[in-house]
């Protein structure tokens, strides 16, 4: 009788190491601000600690915004040439980002959430990169913009001179067209390497928030811990509420669809994004779903792999809600117009900031050095409290793309309304069997190129960076 060989076991999913650092930084915010209460004298000799970790970020600002927004113009010309989708899902992924970056704005200055800590960073020297020679005013400002040459601005620490060069030589990489592929594939490797040594500086991370931490609660005692618990209430409250009232009108204006079925549906994904805090690890899931559910392959095919870089409403809403607390914080708030042009700088520097850790962290950074070089010291305030804000910022970028594939399948007539409701009904259940390819990285059964691809990215950042690019 032919003995039939036993199946191997299935290789054992590897850990992602991260989780250690997400719970090496809650012990270490907590250590920090039982120390300043303890011993505040001694918890704030702590500060420098802090400092140097974020002098590490603002290193690492140039080279991230610089390779951003060039491959992010890139891809923004890829997805455009796909016609009628590609330019309807850009124009609503635009729209969405700058509206959530003005409610963030909306909430941060009712509620104030950084009054009355005043913590002075260390001293941190203006430099003159960003005026004119013997110019002032807005005529010093603008000429202060055009850098000294492309590498200098790069080296020099001023922000909005490396935003205006990436974006120079983005469009230049677009009219270049088939010749421009071979440096946009250059540039998406730089920018994984840049985001490696990225992570690595974010395992110093737990480091820097304890000594951050110490300092502040230090210096400002129980106050500090009721400002950062105000901020996270508040951003995780205007989470749900961007959710419910604004995805959730929309959605039910648009297709007669609620938001509360969408979401049951993608319970299972939900439950996958809060135990890892990226939105990243649910992309292949979304995809299938969102075929499941009704709409058509091309459509969310496009959708979403774009919407993970360029429909990041979580991450929008964070960004201006952290500028605001730091800058109240620091005891230097910033004005209407500071704000308006920080929101004209995050709707461009926002872009690809989702899926690796502390990137949003970095472009937070970059946007107030842009603009108050003297509050970028603040941020280290913000690293102990950002890893509790990463939930709701994943699962607010998670739900905007969904409902973004809905809306976009509907206005192209690309969707099928009695599928959507056989599917949210219950009566139509997604098989779960069919995962099983995509949570090992294969490309069978995925819809389409480019979102095959895009559904590799939770496996390499490398990989991540240049579907960006539009070269894989």
């Amino acid at each position: 009788m032919a003995t039939v060989d036993p199946q191997p076991p299935a290789p054992q999913q590897k850990k992602d190491r991260t989780h250690y650092l997400y719970v090496f930084v809650i012990v270490a915010v907590v250590a920090g601000a039982v120390l300043g209460l303890v011993a505040p004298e001694f918890a704030r000799t702590l500060k420098p600690v802090g400092t140097a970790f974020i002098a590490l970020i603002k290193m690492m600002i140039a080279p991230i915004i610089f390779c951003t927004i060039v491959l992010g113009v890139g891809s923004i010309a890829r997805a455009a040439t796909v016609g009628k989708v590609g330019g309807l899902a850009l124009a609503y992924f635009m729209a969405m980002s700058t509206m959530a970056l003005g409610i963030g704005l909306v909430v941060g200055n009712l509620i104030h959430p950084g009054e009355g800590l005043n913590i002075q960073g260390s001293e941190y020297e203006i430099t003159d990169a960003g005026h004119g020679d013997g110019e002032g005013g807005t005529i010093g400002f603008l000429l202060g913009i055009i850098p000294t040459s492309l590498l200098s601005s790069l080296t020099e620490g001023n922000i909005l001179q490396t935003l205006f060069v990436a974006l120079i030589v983005g469009f230049a990489l677009q009219q270049m067209g088939p010749a421009g592929r071979p440096v946009l594939r250059a540039v998406g490797h730089v920018q994984a390497l840049v985001f490696r040594i990225l992570i690595m500086v974010m395992w110093a991370a737990p480091i820097g928030a304890f000594g951050a931490i110490a300092g502040v609660v230090g210096e400002t005692g129980v106050q500090a811990i009721v400002s950062m618990a105000t901020l996270m209430i508040a951003f995780y409250l205007t989470c749900v509420l961007f959710i419910v009232v604004v995805l959730g009108g929309l959605l039910k204006a648009v297709t007669g669809i609620n938001i509360f079925r969408l979401m049951r549906y993608l319970g299972r994904e939900y439950l996958l994004i809060f135990s890892t805090s990226s939105s990243e690890a649910a992309l292949p899931r979304l995809i299938a779903k969102m075929e499941h559910v009704g709409v058509s392959r091309p459509v969310v095919g496009v959708t979403v792999p774009t919407g993970y870089s360029f429909n990041l409403d979580g991450t929008a809403i964070y960004l201006t809600m952290a500028a605001l607390f730091v800058a109240s914080a620091m005891g230097s708030p910033l004005a209407i117009g500071e704000q308006i042009s920080l929101l004209v700088f995050m709707i461009i520097a926002s872009k690809g900031a989702a899926g690796v850790t502390g990137a949003g962290l970095a472009t937070l950074a970059g946007g107030l050095q842009s603009h108050r070089p003297d509050l970028v010291d603040g941020v280290g305030i913000i690293v102990g409290i950002d890893r509790f804000m990463s939930e709701a910022r994943a699962l607010t970028n998670f739900t905007g793309n969904a409902v973004a594939t809905l809306l976009i399948g509907k206005w192209t007539r690309e969707i099928d309304l009695v599928q959507v409701e056989r599917v949210l009904s219950g009566r139509d259940r997604f098989d779960e069997s069919t995962m099983a390819a995509h949570s090992h990285g294969t490309a069978e059964d995925r819809p389409a190129a480019e979102p095959a691809t895009g559904a590799r990215t939770e496996e390499s950042v490398a990989k991540k960076v240049e579907v960006a690019a539009g070269t894989r």
